[in-house]
């Protein structure tokens, strides 16, 4: 109503259009789906919200479910994951400003590493997508691009794979290139996070060298090949996937035997692929040091290293010898006797859900609840035989 309101008045008294772009923002409605109403009890007020997880975290909440044509659930599980979020962004930022005393802009991109050309790439065409978005209104594709982009290729790969050459007190004119890189990420990071997060990127932003004034009067990032040391790099950008993908193989096996970060194993990989060994041998620093191991080896073709688990990733098989660390009589045993124990679980919910008196009398949320619990001990069940059946492999 407003909006015709507004066309008929501006074009009866100022004789034009007073807008030529209107945005129909999301309806936000309760976790439930249900639309927020007094009388129901289900309204949540921004304010208290605001007081508990922060205002940055709530605006980009909101930014963030606001898909076209879609109304927003809003519950205080999804600000919260936002919170983290921001303390992610924090955390991230106070490290880089403890490497960084001033501005770095004078690069040369052909003496840059590996991670550095791999993450300005990343840089270049995040911004890309995220000016996209946000011109075709699309604002929860900008927060999802430039939320995955911080969390999980800066603050998980990148910030990991450069502490090294940062505390290196050799080779000074590679760790000047890379607190260059560090500066200029730290620097578009803020800007393109800025009309999500005002205030933490304020404050952070005012604490980075080389920079002047408020953040507001600096220059959006129309595309980071405004700078000469951002370009596309489709090369660093393949080799950083083949070794994040053996590091995340490994750990995934660290994981899955309740093996101790603290403990470094004793690792290698076999593939065809003629690239990816020439790669994992030439980084191989980078997989020992990420994947806490001991030592590294990649090959074209070999037998199985004895006492070992294996992943298959991409063609690439990834071994990880376990000799000396896992007891595997011990270790099968216990886990038959926790398949055991679950099959019984199982069996009882199972015998619930097909009972008729409790599926037509329980209330649908108890019957629900019990499905899901169904749903988890199945899947619990799948990942223990898996295990099992890693272990006697390892055996062999």
């Amino acid at each position: 109503f407003w909006i015709a309101r507004m066309m008929m008045m501006g074009i009866h008294f100022m004789g034009e259009v007073p807008f030529k772009d209107v945005y129909i923002h999301a309806l936000v409605r309760d976790e439930e789906g249900s639309k927020m109403s007094k009388s129901k009890g289900n309204v949540i007020d921004p304010l208290t919200v605001i007081d508990h997880y922060g205002t940055d975290a709530f605006r980009f909440t909101l930014a963030a479910f606001a898909a076209q044509g879609r109304d927003i659930k809003m519950s205080e599980k999804r600000v919260e994951g936002y919170r983290n979020f921001v303390n992610k962004l924090w955390n991230a930022s106070r490290f880089s400003l403890m490497h960084l005393n001033k501005g770095y802009d004078d690069i040369d991109y052909n003496q840059l590493l590996l991670p550095d050309r791999w993450i300005l790439s990343r840089l270049n065409i995040v911004s890309e997508n995220v000016n996209d978005a946000l011109d075709n209104y699309r604002f929860n594709e900008a927060a999802g691009t430039i939320y995955k982009f911080v969390w999980h290729e800066f603050c998980d790969w990148y910030l990991e794979i450069i502490k090294p050459t940062l505390y290196a007190k050799e080779k000074q004119n590679e760790r000047q290139s890379t607190l260059s890189v560090l500066w200029r990420l730290l620097h578009d990071i803020l800007l393109l996070l800025h009309p999500f997060m005002p205030f933490v990127t304020e404050e952070i932003w005012h604490k980075l060298p080389g920079t002047e004034g408020s953040i507001m009067k600096a220059s959006f990032p129309a595309t980071s090949s405004d700078y000469l040391i951002a370009r596309k790099d489709p090369e660093a950008e393949s080799k950083i996937k083949i070794i994040t993908e053996i590091i995340s193989g490994i750990r995934n096996i660290r994981g899955e035997m309740n093996i101790a970060p603290s403990l470094t194993l004793e690792a290698s990989v076999q593939s065809q692929d003629k690239l990816k060994i020439e790669t994992l041998k030439q980084y191989q620093d980078i997989i020992i040091n990420l994947a806490r191991l001991k030592s590294f080896s990649a090959s074209k073709s070999g037998i199985k290293p004895k006492s070992s688990a294996t992943a298959i990733v991409n063609g690439a098989s990834i071994f990880v010898s376990l000799e000396g660390i896992i007891d595997f009589a011990k270790e099968a045993g216990r886990l038959e006797k926790e398949i055991n124990k679950l099959a019984k679980e199982l069996s009882a919910v199972s015998n619930k859900l097909s009972n008729k008196n409790f599926l037509s009398k329980a209330p649908a949320d108890v019957v629900e609840k019990v499905k899901e619990k169904n749903m988890v001990l199945l899947e619990k069940q799948k990942k223990l035989q898996a295990n099992l059946e890693k272990i006697k492999q390892c055996e062999l």
